[in-house]
């Protein structure tokens, strides 16, 4: 510890912290525009000065402290006359070319520049020349940009390198003709774009969606949680009535840090597009309005003329636990044991280690290399992605990929996209193999595109019998990690929602359902399964969005989207979570165990939800660990298991498209444009 005086007071702080870090942790406010404590210190907004004293004296001069570390006996003054008028002098300089926007500017309300000039500027200006205007600039359908309101505090180009590993945006020019732009006026294309909207510190860049919608003091703020991958983000809904207005990231070390993707930041106006919003009955190969009792009456009737072995479920990748729950306590009652929530063929199963992401998103910080098969972690769980980057930059970092190759924004070896090579791991006869035994405290991260097909289970065995041979599972360390792509997997695997012993399967049900085996089936939100045109089952489809599962449904049950219920989730690591409603279900939609609840009541099963809180008291019960809200549900080190051969066995892409992997962001229109965006290279304005 460093022990330091900072405005009379003395402190002990951390070694190696910078004066304004040191200030921060002491309760000392100090202004900033260009530091950001996870970007890389610039120094040059210079709106952080400070007087320092050390044993040769006081400094000649205001120093900046970003850039300065502390030191043993370090006096650190905040509030002199000299450093006073130094800031008054910085917001002084800074306000001179920017523009009196702030009736019109998005920003206004929330923005830096307005708060400290209130707090640290002079009051007036004294600048009486012409005002610099700068060109806008195009860089995607996200963000908006003013730039004549830029102050060149560059934290979008250093975050552009340094968190998207994108070199997408930079300065050209010297002093007053300086510009931030993108390289060769080309849009950004990052999946963590948006968060420069949230970093900069001025009304330069905004988002474009959100644009002159509200202003920040008219909506109300819900903190929640993210559903569109398994990496649980926190984030914060912001309404205005019943209608989502934006999203924004809630600091989480643990999860999210303080980022999310675009596609979490940008899915708000899919929630209220091609909802459905009324219960509808097909009849003559045509949707018909009926109501809710005529819905219900036609699905009992329809459950009590199937045999329980005729009768499956599929669960969604949106659904809460509670949602899951329901239905599976719905089926046990039926007697079915078709029960599945692996919509893309998925063979994980077993205890929780064999399935979760054990090491923690924070194990990357402590791992030293890094194995990924199967997966495309840029597109399943972009923010996982960028930690990864961030110790791909150690000089010593070694990351393997064995699967499809793609672009995942830093470098890496590619072992190749034949699952077979991983026996040639194991027996120690791949050149990679050398680099693993180096590793002291790597991680595996194993993806759901390696896990697809008859073999998945087999591939899932040989991966942990990998992770056995290496370092990578010790008494002290677990670096087996399987990822997720759905939010809904983790949390219904958790309460067993997986066919049982003379259960069927994905395939076995969908071959099942076309063949006429099975003769009812039930979705709760699940819009990735796809049924013969000349299928004869009857379809059962209970979710929010006019997506294909309604498409091929017979009998349509409206309930909320994940915003208009509570529920709980569990991300990728384990970590249990509760989505928390923001806004009211539309129109005639129930909540899920409620809709349950009246089909158990009318078919006379021995089981009724009478509330919400009985049903959660009823999963804590059976289900003790998920007490444990917003702590990680933890396993042991897996087991090694016999696998067998795996010859045919083949990688997928388990994320195909980024931008539309559900049914919420395949109605969103900013996500759509987003995606032919990316397809073609021209924006639709």
């Amino acid at each position: 510890m460093t022990k330091i005086v900072i405005d009379g007071e003395n402190f002990e702080v951390e070694d190696g912290l910078s004066v304004i870090q040191a200030c921060e942790e002491s309760g000392v406010e100090i202004p900033r525009f260009c530091y950001h404590e996870r970007l890389s210190v610039a120094g040059n907004c210079r709106m952080c000065l400070v007087d320092v004293e050390d044993a040769r004296g006081m400094s000649p001069k205001p120093v900046a402290s970003c850039a300065i570390p502390v030191s043993e006996g370090l006096i650190i003054h905040t509030k002199t006359e000299r450093v006073k008028n130094a800031r008054e002098g910085i917001m002084e300089f800074l306000l001179i070319n920017h523009p009196l926007d702030c009736p019109i500017c998005d920003q206004g309300g929330e923005c830096d520049l307005q708060d400290q000039s209130v707090a640290y500027g002079h009051g007036a200006s004294r600048y009486e020349q012409d005002k610099r205007s700068v060109e806008n600039k195009d860089m995607g359908p996200f963000i908006k940009t003013e730039m004549t309101r830029c102050i060149h505090c560059t934290r979008c180009v250093r975050f552009s390198t340094e968190v998207t590993g994108i070199n997408e945006i930079g300065a050209i020019g010297r002093g007053r003709d300086m510009e931030i732009t993108t390289y060769l006026n080309k849009a950004v294309t990052s999946e963590l774009s948006g968060n420069v909207i949230d970093l900069c510190p001025v009304g330069a860049l905004t988002s474009k969606p959100y644009a002159f919608s509200a202003r920040p003091w008219e909506l109300k703020q819900i903190e929640s949680i993210d559903v569109m991958d398994a990496v649980g983000s926190n984030i914060r809904i912001d309404t205005k009535g019943n209608k989502v207005m934006r999203v924004l990231p809630r600091i989480n070390e643990d999860v999210n840090e303080e980022w999310i993707s675009d596609k979490t930041r940008f899915f708000w106006d899919g929630l209220s597009l091609q909802r459905i919003d009324k219960p509808y009955l097909k009849e003559n190969g045509k949707f018909k309005k009926v109501s809710w009792e005529k819905a219900i009456s036609v699905l009992s009737e329809k459950l009590k003329d199937s045999k329980p072995n005729e009768i499956a479920s599929i669960s969604g990748d949106l659904s809460s636990i509670e949602s899951i729950y329901s239905l599976k306590k719905l089926m046990n009652s039926l007697g079915s044991q078709n029960t599945e929530c692996r919509q893309d063929g998925s063979r994980i199963s077993g205890s929780r280690e064999r399935w979760l992401f054990n090491s923690k998103f924070s194990g990357i910080d402590d791992s030293d290399g890094c194995l990924l098969i199967g997966t495309n972690p840029r597109f399943e769980a972009a923010l996982i992605n960028s930690r990864i980057l961030r110790k791909s930059k150690e000089s010593n970092y070694s990351i393997g990929l064995l699967g499809k190759e793609n672009e995942l924004n830093y470098g890496y070896d590619f072992l190749g996209d034949d699952p077979n090579t991983i026996k040639d791991i194991i027996n120690g006869s791949h050149p990679f193999c050398s680099k693993l035994e180096s590793m002291k405290k790597p991680i595996m991260i194993v993806g759901q595109g390696a896990l697809v097909g008859n073999h998945g289970e087999d591939f899932l065995n040989l991966s942990i019998k990998l992770a056995n041979k290496y370092n990578f599972l010790s008494s002290d360390w677990n670096g087996f990690n399987v990822l997720h792509s759905a939010a809904a997997r983790p949390g219904a695997m958790e309460i067993g929602f997986l066919p049982g012993p003379e259960g069927k399967n994905l395939d076995q049900i969908i071959e099942g359902c076309n063949s006429g085996s099975i003769s009812t089936l039930f979705l709760l939100g699940a819009d990735e399964v796809c049924l013969s045109d000349k299928s004869d089952c009857f379809v059962i489809y209970q979710g929010h969005h006019g997506d294909n599962g309604a498409h091929q449904a017979d009998l349509i049950l409206p309930s909320p989207s994940f915003n208009e219920q509570n529920g709980l989730y569990m991300n990728t690591e384990g970590r249990v979570q509760e989505s928390v409603r923001a806004t009211f279900p539309l129109g005639e939609a129930l909540e899920d165990w409620k809709i349950i609840s009246m089909i158990a009541e009318k078919m006379k099963l021995d089981f009724k939800i009478n509330n919400f809180d009985e049903l959660r008291e009823e999963i804590f019960t059976l289900f003790p660990d998920l007490l444990e809200i917003d702590n990680c549900i933890e396993g042991g080190n897996p087991k090694e298991l016999m696998a067998e051969e795996i010859k045919e066995h083949i990688f997928y892409n388990s994320v195909e498209n980024f931008w539309l992997t559900n049914s919420i962001a395949r109605s969103s229109k900013i996500l759509c444009d987003r995606n032919e965006f990316s397809s073609n290279g021209v924006f639709k304005i």
